[in-house]
Protein backbone atom coordinates (compact mmCIF):
# COMPACT_ATOMS: atom_id res chain seq x y z
CA UNK A 1 0.00 0.00 0.00
CA UNK A 2 1.48 3.30 -0.88
CA UNK A 3 1.70 6.17 1.44
CA UNK A 4 0.00 9.29 1.38
CA UNK A 5 3.04 11.08 1.09
CA UNK A 6 3.99 8.84 -2.00
CA UNK A 7 0.27 8.94 -3.52
CA UNK A 8 1.17 12.68 -3.23
CA UNK A 9 3.97 13.20 -4.72
CA UNK A 10 2.99 11.02 -7.38
CA UNK A 11 -0.05 13.47 -8.40
CA UNK A 12 1.20 16.17 -7.90
CA UNK A 13 0.84 17.56 -11.53
CA UNK A 14 -2.83 16.05 -11.59
CA UNK A 15 -6.35 18.30 -10.16
CA UNK A 16 -10.09 17.78 -10.04
CA UNK A 17 -11.96 20.36 -11.34
CA UNK A 18 -14.88 21.14 -8.62
CA UNK A 19 -17.31 20.43 -11.12
CA UNK A 20 -16.99 16.44 -10.49
CA UNK A 21 -18.49 16.52 -6.95
CA UNK A 22 -21.51 17.66 -5.05
CA UNK A 23 -21.79 19.54 -1.66
CA UNK A 24 -20.60 22.73 -0.47
CA UNK A 25 -17.46 24.11 -1.65
CA UNK A 26 -15.47 23.43 1.99
CA UNK A 27 -16.25 19.80 1.55
CA UNK A 28 -15.10 19.44 -2.32
CA UNK A 29 -11.83 20.92 -1.05
CA UNK A 30 -11.19 18.49 1.58
CA UNK A 31 -12.44 15.38 -0.60
CA UNK A 32 -9.35 16.17 -2.92
CA UNK A 33 -7.06 16.77 -0.46
CA UNK A 34 -7.64 13.79 1.45
CA UNK A 35 -7.41 12.02 -1.87
CA UNK A 36 -3.85 13.31 -1.90
CA UNK A 37 -4.54 15.96 -4.60
CA UNK A 38 -2.36 19.25 -3.90
CA UNK A 39 -4.36 21.45 -6.75
CA UNK A 40 -8.29 22.28 -7.96
CA UNK A 41 -9.41 23.58 -11.03
CA UNK A 42 -11.97 25.98 -9.64
CA UNK A 43 -15.35 27.81 -11.33
CA UNK A 44 -16.92 30.99 -11.33
CA UNK A 45 -20.44 29.39 -9.36
CA UNK A 46 -17.80 27.94 -6.19
CA UNK A 47 -17.51 31.48 -5.91
CA UNK A 48 -20.69 33.22 -6.19
CA UNK A 49 -22.79 30.59 -5.07
CA UNK A 50 -20.70 30.48 -1.18
CA UNK A 51 -23.27 31.51 1.06
CA UNK A 52 -20.83 33.78 2.67
CA UNK A 53 -20.25 35.53 -0.77
CA UNK A 54 -17.21 34.97 -3.35
CA UNK A 55 -14.57 36.49 -0.71
CA UNK A 56 -15.37 33.75 1.59
CA UNK A 57 -15.14 31.28 -0.89
CA UNK A 58 -11.49 32.52 -1.82
CA UNK A 59 -10.74 32.44 1.79
CA UNK A 60 -11.70 28.59 1.63
CA UNK A 61 -9.56 27.91 -1.04
CA UNK A 62 -6.80 29.50 0.73
CA UNK A 63 -7.37 27.67 3.88
CA UNK A 64 -7.62 24.42 2.08
CA UNK A 65 -4.16 24.70 1.27
CA UNK A 66 -4.65 23.61 -2.45
CA UNK A 67 -3.33 25.22 -5.70
CA UNK A 68 -5.63 26.80 -8.24
CA UNK A 69 -5.06 25.13 -11.12
CA UNK A 70 -6.74 27.71 -13.21
CA UNK A 71 -10.21 29.61 -13.02
CA UNK A 72 -13.36 28.74 -15.71
CA UNK A 73 -14.71 29.98 -17.85
CA UNK A 74 -15.13 32.86 -19.56
CA UNK A 75 -17.70 31.75 -22.36
CA UNK A 76 -18.38 33.74 -25.77
CA UNK A 77 -15.83 36.46 -25.59
CA UNK A 78 -14.27 36.98 -29.02
CA UNK A 79 -15.98 38.04 -32.41
CA UNK A 80 -18.69 40.37 -31.17
CA UNK A 81 -19.36 43.85 -31.81
CA UNK A 82 -20.68 46.56 -30.40
CA UNK A 83 -22.62 46.50 -27.01
CA UNK A 84 -21.77 42.90 -27.11
CA UNK A 85 -18.24 43.22 -27.37
CA UNK A 86 -18.22 46.02 -24.48
CA UNK A 87 -20.51 43.77 -21.86
CA UNK A 88 -18.10 41.21 -22.50
CA UNK A 89 -15.94 42.93 -21.69
CA UNK A 90 -16.94 43.79 -18.24
CA UNK A 91 -17.63 39.86 -17.48
CA UNK A 92 -14.20 39.58 -18.19
CA UNK A 93 -12.88 42.10 -16.15
CA UNK A 94 -14.70 40.26 -13.41
CA UNK A 95 -13.79 37.22 -14.48
CA UNK A 96 -9.90 38.43 -14.09
CA UNK A 97 -10.40 39.71 -10.52
CA UNK A 98 -11.97 36.77 -8.93
CA UNK A 99 -9.07 34.52 -10.82
CA UNK A 100 -6.69 36.70 -9.36
CA UNK A 101 -7.81 37.09 -5.87
CA UNK A 102 -7.99 33.22 -5.94
CA UNK A 103 -4.37 33.08 -6.82
CA UNK A 104 -4.79 31.22 -9.63
CA UNK A 105 -2.75 31.87 -12.86
CA UNK A 106 -4.83 30.74 -15.65
CA UNK A 107 -8.04 31.71 -16.79
CA UNK A 108 -9.70 29.39 -18.75
CA UNK A 109 -11.52 30.76 -22.18
CA UNK A 110 -13.65 28.72 -24.62
CA UNK A 111 -14.47 29.36 -27.86
CA UNK A 112 -17.27 31.04 -28.81
CA UNK A 113 -21.14 29.83 -29.92
CA UNK A 114 -22.95 32.14 -30.48
CA UNK A 115 -24.49 32.88 -33.50
CA UNK A 116 -23.75 36.58 -33.24
CA UNK A 117 -20.16 36.10 -33.16
CA UNK A 118 -18.07 36.53 -37.12
CA UNK A 119 -16.57 33.58 -38.12
CA UNK A 120 -13.64 35.83 -38.97
CA UNK A 121 -10.21 34.20 -37.54
CA UNK A 122 -8.61 37.55 -37.63
CA UNK A 123 -11.10 39.68 -35.66
CA UNK A 124 -11.39 36.44 -33.23
CA UNK A 125 -7.08 36.94 -32.86
CA UNK A 126 -7.81 40.69 -32.03
CA UNK A 127 -10.25 40.03 -29.38
CA UNK A 128 -8.24 37.31 -27.65
CA UNK A 129 -5.38 39.98 -27.43
CA UNK A 130 -7.16 42.60 -25.91
CA UNK A 131 -8.11 39.91 -23.11
CA UNK A 132 -4.75 39.04 -22.87
CA UNK A 133 -3.97 42.28 -21.92
CA UNK A 134 -6.26 42.71 -19.96
CA UNK A 135 -5.44 39.70 -18.09
CA UNK A 136 -1.69 41.34 -17.80
CA UNK A 137 -1.85 43.35 -15.14
CA UNK A 138 -3.24 40.49 -12.85
CA UNK A 139 0.16 38.05 -13.97
CA UNK A 140 -2.85 35.81 -15.43
CA UNK A 141 -2.14 33.86 -18.32
CA UNK A 142 -5.19 33.13 -20.94
CA UNK A 143 -5.92 29.46 -22.07
CA UNK A 144 -8.18 29.78 -25.39
CA UNK A 145 -10.52 26.09 -25.75
CA UNK A 146 -11.73 24.89 -28.59
CA UNK A 147 -15.18 23.64 -27.91
CA UNK A 148 -16.24 20.62 -29.98
CA UNK A 149 -19.83 22.78 -30.93
CA UNK A 150 -17.97 25.68 -31.17
CA UNK A 151 -19.42 27.88 -34.21
CA UNK A 152 -16.18 28.47 -35.87
CA UNK A 153 -13.37 27.27 -33.57
CA UNK A 154 -14.30 23.63 -32.85
CA UNK A 155 -10.87 21.62 -32.51
CA UNK A 156 -7.65 22.47 -30.93
CA UNK A 157 -6.13 23.31 -34.33
CA UNK A 158 -8.09 26.10 -35.03
CA UNK A 159 -7.87 27.32 -31.76
CA UNK A 160 -3.88 27.00 -32.13
CA UNK A 161 -4.28 28.86 -35.41
CA UNK A 162 -6.03 32.09 -33.75
CA UNK A 163 -3.48 32.20 -30.78
CA UNK A 164 -0.54 32.72 -33.14
CA UNK A 165 -2.36 34.91 -35.20
CA UNK A 166 -3.01 37.09 -31.78
CA UNK A 167 0.69 36.49 -31.00
CA UNK A 168 0.77 37.43 -27.30
CA UNK A 169 2.96 35.81 -24.18
CA UNK A 170 0.15 35.43 -22.31
CA UNK A 171 -1.78 33.81 -24.96
CA UNK A 172 -1.88 30.04 -25.34
CA UNK A 173 -4.42 27.12 -26.10
CA UNK A 174 -6.05 25.03 -23.71
CA UNK A 175 -6.33 21.02 -24.77
CA UNK A 176 -9.43 18.92 -23.42
CA UNK A 177 -9.16 15.23 -24.23
CA UNK A 178 -13.08 15.15 -24.74
CA UNK A 179 -13.39 17.86 -27.50
CA UNK A 180 -10.38 16.01 -28.96
CA UNK A 181 -11.90 13.07 -29.34
CA UNK A 182 -15.91 14.12 -29.76
CA UNK A 183 -14.28 15.99 -32.69
CA UNK A 184 -12.19 13.24 -33.73
CA UNK A 185 -9.58 15.46 -34.44
CA UNK A 186 -6.13 13.73 -35.46
CA UNK A 187 -3.36 13.72 -32.79
CA UNK A 188 -0.76 14.08 -35.11
CA UNK A 189 -1.59 17.80 -34.56
CA UNK A 190 -0.40 18.02 -31.08
CA UNK A 191 3.31 17.49 -32.56
CA UNK A 192 3.15 20.83 -34.40
CA UNK A 193 2.37 23.38 -31.10
CA UNK A 194 4.85 24.72 -29.10
CA UNK A 195 4.46 23.49 -25.55
CA UNK A 196 5.27 26.82 -23.63
CA UNK A 197 2.29 27.84 -25.35
CA UNK A 198 -0.27 25.04 -23.76
CA UNK A 199 -0.97 26.65 -20.74
CA UNK A 200 -3.74 23.71 -19.36
CA UNK A 201 -4.52 20.09 -20.51
CA UNK A 202 -7.82 18.90 -19.20
CA UNK A 203 -8.74 15.25 -18.99
CA UNK A 204 -11.50 12.97 -19.28
CA UNK A 205 -13.49 10.59 -21.48
CA UNK A 206 -16.63 8.89 -22.29
CA UNK A 207 -18.49 5.55 -22.63
CA UNK A 208 -19.23 5.75 -26.45
CA UNK A 209 -17.63 6.09 -29.62
CA UNK A 210 -18.50 8.91 -31.38
CA UNK A 211 -20.85 12.36 -30.64
CA UNK A 212 -22.32 12.52 -34.58
CA UNK A 213 -23.92 16.01 -33.60
CA UNK A 214 -22.86 19.17 -31.60
CA UNK A 215 -26.08 18.15 -29.48
CA UNK A 216 -24.54 14.85 -28.86
CA UNK A 217 -21.53 16.35 -27.76
CA UNK A 218 -22.95 18.70 -25.75
CA UNK A 219 -24.79 16.42 -24.13
CA UNK A 220 -22.22 13.93 -23.21
CA UNK A 221 -20.07 16.57 -22.18
CA UNK A 222 -22.34 18.25 -19.59
CA UNK A 223 -23.06 15.40 -17.83
CA UNK A 224 -21.39 11.82 -19.00
CA UNK A 225 -17.53 12.20 -18.57
CA UNK A 226 -15.69 9.84 -17.29
CA UNK A 227 -12.06 10.15 -15.36
CA UNK A 228 -9.24 8.63 -18.25
CA UNK A 229 -9.17 4.94 -17.80
CA UNK A 230 -12.98 4.31 -17.35
CA UNK A 231 -14.30 5.24 -20.63
CA UNK A 232 -13.71 3.48 -24.21
CA UNK A 233 -10.90 5.39 -25.63
CA UNK A 234 -8.12 5.02 -23.42
CA UNK A 235 -5.65 4.21 -25.87
CA UNK A 236 -6.38 7.75 -27.42
CA UNK A 237 -5.95 9.16 -24.51
CA UNK A 238 -2.64 7.63 -23.78
CA UNK A 239 -1.29 8.46 -27.15
CA UNK A 240 -2.44 11.99 -26.16
CA UNK A 241 -0.70 12.38 -22.45
CA UNK A 242 2.74 10.80 -24.25
CA UNK A 243 2.94 13.03 -27.12
CA UNK A 244 2.21 16.07 -25.02
CA UNK A 245 5.29 14.64 -22.72
CA UNK A 246 7.31 14.02 -25.58
CA UNK A 247 7.11 17.55 -26.86
CA UNK A 248 7.86 19.09 -23.43
CA UNK A 249 4.48 19.54 -21.95
CA UNK A 250 5.50 19.79 -17.99
CA UNK A 251 2.59 21.85 -16.77
CA UNK A 252 -0.85 20.62 -14.98
CA UNK A 253 -3.25 18.05 -16.29
CA UNK A 254 -6.92 18.65 -14.41
CA UNK A 255 -9.59 16.34 -14.65
CA UNK A 256 -13.03 18.03 -16.08
CA UNK A 257 -15.77 15.55 -15.62
CA UNK A 258 -19.12 17.02 -15.50
CA UNK A 259 -20.94 13.29 -14.60
CA UNK A 260 -24.55 13.64 -13.70
CA UNK A 261 -23.89 9.86 -11.08
CA UNK A 262 -20.67 11.32 -9.66
CA UNK A 263 -22.93 14.68 -8.15
CA UNK A 264 -25.03 11.89 -6.48
CA UNK A 265 -22.12 9.94 -5.41
CA UNK A 266 -20.55 10.25 -1.74
CA UNK A 267 -17.37 12.61 -2.36
CA UNK A 268 -14.47 9.86 -0.95
CA UNK A 269 -16.02 7.88 -3.62
CA UNK A 270 -15.32 10.45 -6.36
CA UNK A 271 -12.22 11.34 -5.42
CA UNK A 272 -10.97 7.81 -5.14
CA UNK A 273 -11.81 7.02 -8.67
CA UNK A 274 -9.73 9.96 -9.57
CA UNK A 275 -7.12 9.17 -7.28
CA UNK A 276 -6.51 5.80 -9.62
CA UNK A 277 -7.08 7.27 -12.56
CA UNK A 278 -4.00 9.82 -11.88
CA UNK A 279 -1.91 7.51 -10.37
CA UNK A 280 -2.62 4.84 -13.81
CA UNK A 281 -0.90 8.29 -15.48
CA UNK A 282 1.72 8.94 -13.48
CA UNK A 283 2.91 5.55 -12.73
CA UNK A 284 1.81 3.64 -15.90
CA UNK A 285 1.32 6.01 -19.12
CA UNK A 286 3.80 8.53 -18.45
CA UNK A 287 6.45 6.63 -17.22
CA UNK A 288 6.44 4.72 -20.65
CA UNK A 289 4.46 1.21 -19.15
CA UNK A 290 1.62 1.62 -21.06
CA UNK A 291 -0.98 -0.99 -19.97
CA UNK A 292 -3.82 -2.26 -22.56
CA UNK A 293 -7.81 -0.95 -21.82
CA UNK A 294 -9.43 -2.47 -19.29
CA UNK A 295 -6.31 -3.79 -18.11
CA UNK A 296 -5.96 -0.70 -15.45
CA UNK A 297 -5.98 -0.43 -12.11
CA UNK A 298 -9.06 1.64 -12.10
CA UNK A 299 -11.22 -1.17 -10.11
CA UNK A 300 -11.53 -2.17 -6.59
CA UNK A 301 -10.45 -5.41 -6.02
CA UNK A 302 -13.06 -7.46 -5.10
Amino acid sequence: MKSERSTAQAISGFGMDTITLAGPLEAKLAAMKEAGFSQVMLKANDLVGHPGGWQAAVQAVHDSGLRGTGFQVLRDFEGLSGHLHHYKIDIAKMMLEMCAALGCKVLLACSSTSAHASSDLDQIARDLRKLAMLAVPHGIRIAFEGLSWGRTINEYTTAWDVVQRADCPNLGVGIDSYHIFAAKTPLDEIDYLDPSKIFLVQLADFMWQETKTFEERMTTARTFRVFPGEGVHSEQLVDLVLRLDRLGYRGDYSFEVFNDDYVQMPLPFVAERARKSALWLAEEVLRCSVPLPNQMRLKTPG
